[in-house]
């Protein structure tokens, strides 16, 4: 059988199967190959480097770039999705085997109890496949172990694998400013937040409801008064405008009803219009109950302006504005190594 199994795996390779630069511990093989990208992301975002680095010895059954692809082509998900999964880890762990099992060790049938505790099953016959992925190339030697090379991501049995209850679960850990900060189209909102002083209340329990203008609605916002978004961060009412866009309490689309109003945290209502589509004074909601640990947002495409807001002429050389970018603020940083992958991507139901 090992003689077979080693037979099969020669002729793999003679197949136009990339080669792989096998220097150094596990960590290293995989930052040094491009094909495993996604794969050193992951394992930076779940703080497994470390551990791989360790002495062992491991077997990591690893899948490529395109292996991780096909997962999320699969899911529905981008990278960012994946890498924020609450599950991480445990994905992770289930494609190492402690000690070092080389191709000839493997024979069909066999188990191997993973770092995460799960099983995995060895099947050999005109291919070698580990649970329903196939050993592609086998045995780039680590200091610290061994490596197999496989075209598909290992799941284990209690992986949440919808889309939809993923992404519920992992914004329902975030506060509002969390989520507010991972999508940019909000950027200007954390902005204003952030000068007004409101992003510390905005993180405390609550819980909140939130109608959070985009960008966009800003940009209409500061054409409709001829100013400047400096001009609009020194007015000296900006925290009354934006405490007006806050309820107290978790509001969902389903409490809502045609002409309620509801108090704000600026001492006015805001009154909502059912007839058609869902408005929230003149601003239209396009997208509604996005969850948040301390309460839940309504995104709309119009500022709410309150009845006492006034435009105040500011002096701009005696008041400063933060710079346009936040993340130094309060900082979301997610280490994805040299990819650049998108943050976080939010979920939203739209309104029928």
């Amino acid at each position: 059988m090992k003689k077979t199994l080693a037979l099969m795996i020669a002729l793999l390779l003679t197949f136009n199967i990339p080669t792989y630069a096998a220097e150094g511990d596990i960590v290293d093989i995989a930052a040094n190959n491009e094909d495993f990208s996604i794969l050193v992301a992951a394992l930076t975002e779940a703080d497994l480097l470390g551990a791989l680095q360790g002495d062992g010895p491991f077997t990591v059954f690893a899948p490529t770039d395109e292996a991780f692809t096909k997962l999320l082509d699969s899911l529905n998900i981008t990278a960012g999705d994946l890498l924020a999964h609450p599950q991480l880890s445990e994905v992770l762990l289930y494609h190492v085997v402690s000690g070092k099992v080389l191709s000839t060790d493997l024979s069909d049938q066999m188990t191997a109890t993973t770092l995460k505790g799960e099983d995995i099953t060895v099947g050999v016959g005109s291919s070698v496949t580990i649970n329903s992925s196939t050993v592609v190339t086998a045995d780039l030697m680590a200091t610290n172990g061994v490596i197999h090379v496989i075209d598909e991501v290992l799941v284990p049995s209690d992986f949440v694998l919808s889309a939809e209850t993923m992404m519920e679960e992992t914004m329902t850990e975030k506060s509002i400013v969390d989520i507010a900060l991972a999508d940019s189209q909000f950027s200007m909102l954390v902005m204003l937040l952030q000068k007004a002083d409101l992003v510390s209340a905005l993180q405390g329990d609550g819980p909140f409801t939130v109608f959070a203008p985009t960008n966009d609605a800003f940009v209409a916002l500061l054409e409709a008064l001829n100013i400047t978004p400096e001009q609009l961060m020194a007015q000296p009412d900006l925290a009354k405008v934006l405490l007006y866009h806050v309820v107290s309490g978790k509001v969902m689309s389903t409490d809502l009803s045609d002409g309620l109003s509801a108090p704000t945290l600026n001492g006015e209502t805001i009154t909502f219009d059912l007839k058609d589509g869902v408005k929230a004074n003149a601003s239209t909601v396009i997208a509604a109950d996005i969850s948040a640990s301390n309460g839940v947002i309504h995104v709309i495409d119009a500022i709410l302006v309150p009845s006492d807001f006034t435009l105040q002429e500011v002096d701009l050389s005696v008041d400063e504005v933060p710079e346009a970018g936040v993340s130094s603020v309060i900082p979301l940083a997610i280490p994805l190594g040299g990819l650049g992958l998108a943050a976080l991507a939010i979920t939203k139901k739209k309104f029928k």
